[in-house]
């Protein structure tokens, strides 16, 4: 009798623990693939910290094949889905198509950037949503603040010395709390000219920051950026974005180099491709997190509307902690659907939300319990330091450095601009000259008829600019949230063809609800796992050299992460 073939789609925090959960309880008795872009698991929450210098990029990603050595990996990217033939089509690396038949599918293909109908947004922003786009920003804001020490007028100082970030959620709250850190202290060893010094805003369309979030929680981290210099900003977004700065909705111009988008995200396009129920953008599935009339495949983590059975007629965040968590109850219940054990629903218990502020900074409640300053600092790193699956000294020694000795602050330039545009179906990969979108081959290749992630967002267009989709509460909230830096003029042409194409609308967008959620609004953590996109564009911005035109190498960087929870 041949082993049951299982194939996972995603190594993110629910692919990942499907498949180590897994891989423990089959011991052997069968055959188990990974299908990932990338061959490592990235931990999303202390993707803040490698922006900001304090960990080094490897430091957040855990290898796949070093940690699961029971499971089959195979790179490459989802793009068609038969559950008739029970086949997954995908693409590797190099182009290379491939199937992979199976008799149980796990779909943790995560979330992607969500966009919102703002002229300019989709050209002059950047998300936060894989490696490569924290990689992209240590070097942008680095390179704005050396260009501005050389800029020869006051004004031109003062907009390369302006960062925008909007939302006010996790991530951006993090992205603000580190970058302004990390500017300061290079600012401090080396002052700039006529005094100027860098300045953050930090924008939302909330009340407060971390809406979703108790008071205390709220209030610790609005008064530690406050008191640090960083504009908070509530109740105001941005109308529209230029080369040269921002338009905000009470009117005022900001001229600025960097915007950075961090408003939420929706799940990856491939889940609507693949014909099944939705709501909002996830799968729908039983609270077994089973896709219905389809008992062999499960979803979990971002691509899945899993049933909040503490919330009748609800569903649960878009969060790290139950992309974790679902990842441990579909490999339990695959292993019940062979007579191992007895089938699980999904529940879940808070345990408490950390939130980290940089340096010793930060707020918590473990258990319930308000904490704040140094002693929040502690339990945040602790509680980060325990979830890591991996990696664990090497980034307790980089914390260790880094208080001790001032951080590098040098631009290596491994990603461009053009590389990691908004508008991305793979923020876990960087865009690679001369490749066409992986989905559109596969579109090409199979006719007309096929169905896939690119046709089903065509087919979607309208809906999306016509109707943002807001949630309630603290949904709303994050939808003009967060707005992540981006350099002016980057992305140009990367992006002028999808410039408001997609609304995003359809995703949820990420109502950080973790449990004991680790410092960001990262929406089961887990960045979609979808396909680098086409031919970058040659329009420059802070100072990066054009790309030259023209077909490149098809490899893909090994900067960006499957997902955090994908």
């Amino acid at each position: 009798m041949s082993r049951p073939r299982i194939v996972i789609v995603g190594a993110g925090f629910a692919g990942y623990r499907t498949a180590k959960e897994l891989s423990r309880k089959a011991r052997g008795k069968a055959d188990i693939t990974l299908l990932n872009p990338t061959d490592y698991f990235l931990y999303l929450p202390l993707l803040p910290q490698v922006a900001a210098g304090v960990l080094e990029p490897r430091r957040v990603t855990v290898s796949l094949s070093g940690t699961l050595p029971r499971v089959r990996l195979v790179l490459g990217e989802a793009d068609g889905i038969d559950m008739d033939a029970r086949t997954v089509q995908y693409t590797g690396p190099e182009g290379e198509r491939g199937s992979l038949p199976y008799d149980r599918l796990v779909l943790a293909v995560g979330s992607v950037n969500k966009l919102l109908p703002i002229p300019g947004v989709g050209d002059y922003a950047h998300g936060f949503r894989g490696l490569p786009e924290a990689l992209y920003l240590r070097d942008h804001v680095t390179r704005q603040v050396e260009l501005a020490a050389a800029a020869d007028d006051r004004a031109g100082r003062e907009a390369r010395c302006t960062f925008v970030v909007v939302g006010a959620g996790y991530t951006g709250t993090e992205v603000a709390a580190h970058g302004q850190r990390y500017t300061d202290a290079q600012v401090s060893r080396r002052p700039l000219p006529g005094g100027v010094r860098p300045r953050w805003i930090l924008l939302d369309i909330a009340d407060r920051v971390l809406p979703e979030l108790d008071g205390h929680l709220s209030g610790t981290a609005d008064r530690t950026l406050r008191e640090r210099g960083v504009e908070v900003r509530m109740g105001t977004s941005v109308k529209e974005a230029t080369p040269d700065g921002v338009l905000l909705t009470d009117g005022e111009f900001v001229a600025t180099r960097t915007l950075v988008w961090c408003v939420g995200v929706r799940p990856d396009p491939l889940v609507e491709s693949i014909g099944q129920p939705v709501e909002r953008g996830r799968l729908l599935v039983d609270p077994c997190l089973r896709l219905p009339g389809r008992p062999e495949v499960f979803a979990c983590g971002d691509a899945a509307a899993v049933p909040d059975l503490d919330n009748p007629g609800g569903f649960t965040p878009m969060t790290a902690q139950h992309a974790w968590r679902h990842g441990r109850t579909v490999a339990h219940n695959i292993a019940a659907s062979f007579g191992d054990g007895e089938w699980q629903p999904y529940r879940h218990r808070d345990l408490g939300f950390v939130v980290d502020l940089g340096g010793a900074k930060a707020a918590a409640n473990p258990l319930r319990i308000p904490l704040s300053g140094v002693a929040a600092g502690a339990v945040t790193r602790g509680y980060h330091l325990a979830a890591m699956p991996g990696n664990r000294v090497r980034v307790a020694a980089d914390w260790l450095l880094d208080a001790v000795l001032p951080r590098q602050a040098v631009q290596l330039g491994l990603v461009r601009s053009w590389s990691v545009p908004l508008e991305s179906d793979s923020p876990e990969l960087a865009r690679v000259p001369g490749r066409p979108d992986a989905r559109e081959e596969a579109r090409a290749r199979s006719g007309p008829g096929a169905a896939t992630a690119r046709d089903t967002r065509s087919g979607r267009e309208a809906l999306d600019q016509d109707d943002p989709g807001p949630e309630k509460g603290a949904g709303q909230v994050k939808e003009a949230r967060e707005v992540k830096d981006v350099e002016p003029s980057a992305g140009e042409a990367v992006i002028s063809e999808a410039k408001v194409r997609e609304a995003r609308s359809e995703a949820e967008p990420a109502e950080n609800r973790p449990d004991f959620e680790p410092a960001r609004n990262q929406p089961g953590g887990e960045p979609a796992r979808n396909r680098p996109g086409r031919v970058p564009g040659e329009t420059q911005d802070g100072g990066e050299p054009r790309p030259s035109p023209g077909p490149g190498p098809v490899k893909h960087s090994d900067a960006d992460s499957s997902e955090g929870d994908s």
